[in-house]
């Protein structure tokens, strides 16, 4: 039997990370386009959040395969339920992706990494000058793809009111009836 809304954990941990990705998005932009003297401070935060998504995405992941969560609603069209997945798919890859590129270009430019954590990329200017690149693009792609959820989650609240807003909503649960 599948429950009707996600486990208090897994909410818990949906909200917490949408709060920080989106702190992080921001923080991101502002330490690319600010070279004043909270510079510094903006990359350790850069830094010290990344690493603290890296542990909670690995976490969500476990608790997502080890939880059982809500089924979609029975009426929602195949496409639409295709779109749904492959979405979280991306969303999950992206917030793996993201840490572990910033990580990679850390250590490939030879950079502080947090905590005094081992390079897992060799020095090398022209790669990091890559993967700063890529994690850029990620970057915008996960703001976009992010957009894309919340606008889902708004038509299965406003449009469709099908109780799947409801089922990761932080707090106690409402019935709609």
């Amino acid at each position: 039997m599948r429950p009707e809304a996600f486990h208090p954990f897994a909410r818990l941990l949906h909200w917490l990370m949408a709060v920080l990705i989106l702190a992080m998005l921001f923080i991101g932009v502002s330490m690319v386009a600010d070279l004043s003297p909270r510079h510094p401070v903006l990359v350790s935060l850069h830094k010290a959040t990344g690493l603290a998504l890296l542990v909670l995405v690995v976490l969500r992941i476990a608790v997502r395969l080890a939880v059982p969560h809500p089924p979609l609603p029975p009426a929602l069209p195949t496409l639409q339920r295709w779109a749904a997945g492959a979405s979280h798919l991306l969303l999950y890859a992206l917030m793996l992706a993201m840490p572990l590129l910033g990580w990679a270009m850390l250590s490939a430019g030879d950079y502080p990494r947090p905590l005094g954590l081992p390079a897992i990329a060799p020095h090398n200017l022209q790669l990091y000058a890559v993967l700063r690149q890529a994690h850029g693009w990620a970057g915008y792609l996960l703001f976009a793809t992010v957009l894309v959820h919340v606008a889902a989650a708004l038509m299965h609240a406003w449009v469709r009111r099908d109780g799947v807003l409801r089922s990761m909503w932080p707090g106690p649960l409402r019935r709609n009836d």
